[in-house]
């Protein structure tokens, strides 16, 4: 999946566990969780790393889960706020 930014990203890879969510619940009306849930969803992916474009060098640098569940818990607290 390509995004324009890493909010960009972060919405989508909560929006890709929202829908594994109510695949699983499709009789459930609201669905809740919180960040040890989607922590343990990304840990659970075979394969999860971010490529973020890097405009110094020119070119993409790898980015592995630890990095993810970082960005994701700012973006989720600035949301929150």
């Amino acid at each position: 999946m390509d995004y324009d930014s890493i909010s960009q990203a972060m919405d989508g890879i909560c929006g890709l566990y929202e829908r594994k969510l109510k695949d699983l619940n499709p009789a459930t009306g609201n669905i809740t969780y919180d960040i040890a849930d989607l922590y343990n969803f990304i840990d659970g992916l075979a394969d999860m790393s971010a490529l973020v474009y890097d405009h110094r060098i020119q070119a993409f640098l790898p980015n592995d889960r630890q990095w993810i569940k970082q960005k994701l818990f700012q973006h989720l607290k600035k949301l929150a706020h």
